[in-house]
């Protein structure tokens, strides 16, 4: 199979897949400043939530998880997806559960 560092990504692009589970990629379509500032306030949204966790504020904590939701669809991980060819979304299944499994056994057949 891939490297353990690298990402697996389907054959289209739109997912990728952790841990057998498929998430939705960010939007390949977004500019590439436009990307970046998105990706700045997630991990801005991200160091919120863990500060929030450490302080035990459970208002704090909502905030700042409604501020990664907020990154997120921005970047395409949620909210309507950014393809437009209609295909249905199976992110956050299994991916034994969704169109791709044959995709994904093929690469379990072809690890050493």
């Amino acid at each position: 199979m891939a490297d353990r560092g690298a990402v697996l990504h389907t054959p289209d692009r739109r997912y990728i897949v952790v841990r057998g589970r498929l998430w939705r990629a960010s939007d390949p379509g977004l500019d590439p400043e436009t990307r970046a500032r998105h990706v700045a306030a997630l991990m801005d949204a991200r160091r919120m939530v863990k500060a929030a966790k450490a302080s035990g504020d459970a208002a704090d904590l909502a905030d700042a998880r409604r501020a990664v939701d907020a990154a997120k669809v921005l970047l395409g991980e949620r909210g309507p997806v950014w393809w437009t060819d209609g295909a249905p979304d199976p992110g956050r299944h299994m991916v034994h559960n969704t169109p791709y499994v044959a995709w994904f056994d093929s690469l379990e057949d072809s690890s050493p």
